[in-house]
């Protein structure tokens, strides 16, 4: 059917003050929209191959580069961004493209996840499926070390840096308006250098390419390993280990998940003689394994070694000797066995703890040399002050809040240290004067009285004064753990023993909280000790299901660990428990709309729109079930219908997509420009459709769609942060890019 042309005049109108016009306000020449100087890649374009090799580590890039004498060329990518899409997405691919990038040795930078996780459990590497022969952490990973040496302190994205053997650069291009001036540079660069690249090297044997730093002969050796028997393996193995300079740890994790024992050992034994700091997070791998004690040490003993040299290690090495000892300051076992069955009586009433302190006051005041009452005034002035009638009393006027607040803390204090003077001895002295103390900003003295209060504390305490010290006397053990790792100070095994084990007890105690539960599980992770965060986050849900804190952190545990289609089945059968609780088909939506984000950052766009499906389902049954949720619901509802209206449109179902994205601006109008996990938003993804639709002909369509997004509220309207552009670097107006440079992308 031929175009209507009257159609076409009204949507060029109605473009004159749509926030959607773009025509030169980039820069860009006269007539070329945005969309179509840098074209979103289709399903079909993200299903081709990336045709350029790119090295895994910049130690890599840089023995390779002087092994071969070429220039490295440093490429930065950003996800949702439109031109860092379409090189992605298009140029990337594209096998001309390939060859032009084959004179430089290449690495890209990207601080987005694609992958959930770098390895599967037999050790395998997955790839990133927006850039191929790198995982998401070796990305990742290289984008701070490039943005220290070669950015300057700008983060812009797409971005290629020609870097030279002694570390000079020789262009920079950014913010080109045309990808014609990048290619340029990129062939220039090689055309008018005075190097040329040393003669190529011979034929090698497989064993001899394991002394290779290079991608492609890692992946060669590599592939070697997957497909030899026995024999071949251990010869591999053998090489890396007599060439510990290539730092082959994708061989060694290998053989480290082998089902032969032997290869197993082979590998241990390769990490436990390694001096490299690459080496770290394998041994934090292997360690996780079950293997004989004596191996456990070396690798234990490995990491000590390599603290001597980098600081991450040293830690890791404390971290592994704590969580393995019963050295803790507090007795765990006694205390979880005392908290069985225990519960919590009922808190006073305002008026009962006002009588209890006029009652102690009095009594101290017919002895004021007792120093039992004095410490029955310290510990009766804190319940006063701590207490929620406290509280409220005190927001009636926000003014005198703080001062009053202090006042009441510092009443505690002084009686505290009142009993103290007149010689009490007991916990809950030391308690008082540490609870005070930190809410009054005094952490070092409130740490201090925390661990000597913890130490004579009875198994089993179910106060809140108890609860308190203990939580203290943990933070106190967090901060000086953090403090000596920042300032590279060696510190004793025990704080982690002690951390552990009062975290491990405030999990158990009736008045413990979730910020507890999370504090620990954050460490723990941090600390590389999966194992034991694992443990506490599952026992943190049990106990508190509703938690949107936690229930992040679940999502996240499974996708890093287990995989996308492992956290949607742990919360299917979830559901399926009789005492499961009424808010969890609102968390088992948002984990179908996480693993459909994850299945698209894979490019596997069928399970995706799956997995939207299920998210609507969900909270069409949430809704269904509770109508206080409605608004809630309806905004993640939205998210799901956009993310699959931009599926569709990727799959060339203009129709479908405007269903959708229409359909998500109907039920949440203002979530349109909130960014979903791949850095797009609804009102994005009707830019592309306009375009997509203008160009197959669907001007009805396009301007229904103008015409719903001009319905949207104002702050619905406005394009990312990141897709603000700036000016051009000196080297894009040098090779042409910049207004009125050629066409093509930036």
């Amino acid at each position: 059917m031929p175009r209507a042309p009257h159609l076409a005049v009204l949507l060029t109108a109605a473009l004159a003050a749509s926030p959607l016009a773009s025509a030169q306000q980039d820069g860009l020449p006269e007539g070329i929209t945005r969309e179509q100087m840098w074209y979103a890649p289709t399903a079909e374009d993200w299903a081709k191959p990336v045709q350029i090799q790119w090295q895994r580590t910049w130690e890599d890039a840089l023995a390779v580069a002087q092994e071969t004498g070429k220039p490295i060329l440093v490429c930065v990518n950003m996800d949702g961004e439109i031109a860092s899409e379409h090189y992605a997405g298009v140029r990337y691919r594209d096998p001309e493209i390939g060859k032009l990038y084959e004179p430089y040795i290449c690495v890209i930078a990207s601080v987005y996840r694609h992958n959930p996780s770098d390895y599967d459990e037999a050790g395998h590497r997955i790839e990133c499926p927006r850039f191929h022969g790198v995982t998401c952490g070796e990305h990742i990973t290289m984008e701070p070390i490039v943005y220290e040496r070669f950015l300057d302190g700008t983060r812009v994205a797409p971005r290629h840096i020609m870097v030279e053997l002694d570390g000079s650069e020789t262009y920079d291009v950014f913010y080109a308006w045309d990808t014609d001036s990048v290619f340029r540079a990129i062939r220039e660069g090689i055309e008018n250098r005075d190097r040329q690249p040393n003669p190529p090297r011979g034929d090698r044997s497989l064993l001899d390419k394991v002394a290779s730093r290079d991608a492609a002969d890692r992946e060669e050796v590599e592939a070697a390993y997957l497909a030899g028997d026995p024999e071949l393996k251990q010869a591999l193995l053998q090489a890396a280990l007599e060439s510990p300079e290539a730092e082959q740890s994708g061989l060694v994790r290998l053989a480290l998940y082998d089902l032969d024992e032997n290869l197993n050992k082979m590998a241990r034994l390769s990490l436990a003689q390694s001096n490299s700091t690459q080496s770290i997070d394998l041994i934090l791998e292997a360690l996780r394994g079950v293997m004989p004690e004596d191996e456990r040490a070396q690798l234990v003993a490995a990491l000590q070694r390599l603290g001597q040299q980098d600081v991450r290690a040293r830690t890791l090495a404390n971290v592994q000797q704590g969580l393995g000892g019963d050295t803790a300051a507090v007795d765990a076992g006694s205390w979880n066995a005392a908290l069985q069955g225990a519960e919590y009586p009922p808190p006073p009433s305002a008026e009962e703890i006002e009588a209890k302190l006029d009652a102690v006051e009095d009594s101290v005041a017919e002895e004021p040399a007792d120093p039992q009452a004095q410490l029955e005034v310290a510990v009766a002035a804190l319940e006063f002050a701590v207490a929620p009638s406290t509280a409220a009393r005190l927001a009636r006027n926000p003014a005198t809040a703080e001062r009053f607040s202090r006042a009441y803390y510092q009443d505690a204090l002084d009686a505290a240290l009142e009993a103290e003077r007149l010689g009490a001895e007991d916990w809950q002295l030391d308690a008082v004067v540490a609870i005070c103390s930190f809410r009054l900003g005094d952490t070092a003295t409130a740490h201090a009285r925390a661990e000597a209060a913890a130490a004579a504390l009875p198994p089993g305490d179910v106060s809140w004064n108890g609860m308190a010290v203990l939580d203290i006397f943990a933070d106190g053990r967090r901060r000086a753990i953090a403090d000596a790792v920042r300032a590279k100070r060696d510190w004793p095994a025990q704080w982690m023993s002690d951390l552990h084990a009062t975290y491990s007890i405030l999990a158990q105690h009736p008045l413990g909280n979730v910020v507890q539960v999370m504090t620990h599980h954050d460490f723990l992770v941090a600390l590389g000790a999966e194992r034991q965060a694992g443990r506490a986050l599952q026992n943190g849900l049990d106990r508190y299901p509703e938690s949107w804190d936690l229930h992040q952190r679940f999502r996240d545990r499974m996708l890093r660990l287990r995989g996308v289609e492992a956290m949607e089945t742990a919360y299917a059968r979830w559901l399926e428990q009789e005492d499961a609780p009424k808010t969890l088909r609102w968390y088992a939506g948002y984990a179908s709309i996480a693993a459909a984000e994850a299945w698209r950052k894979s490019n596997r766009p069928e399970p995706a729109l799956a997995a939207y499906d299920r998210a609507l389902a969900h909270y069409e049954a949430m809704i269904a079930a509770d109508e206080a949720t409605r608004a809630n619901s309806l905004t993640y509802m939205a998210m799901a219908l956009a993310g699959r209206a931009r599926l569709k449109m990727e799959a060339q179902d203009l129709e479908g997509a405007f269903a959708d994205l229409t359909r998500s601006f109907e039920l949440s109008p203002s979530t349109a420009a909130v960014l979903d996990g791949l850095n797009l938003s609804a009102y994005v993804t009707s830019v592309t459709l306009r375009a997509r639709l203008l160009e197959a002909g669907k001007d009805a369509l396009a301007v229904k769609l103008l015409e719903a997004v001009n319905a949207l509220p104002e702050e619905a309207r406005q394009r990312p942060a990141y897709d603000t552009p700036g000016a051009p670097s000196s080297d894009a107006s040098r090779f042409g890019g910049g207004p009125g440079g050629r066409r093509g992308g930036r």
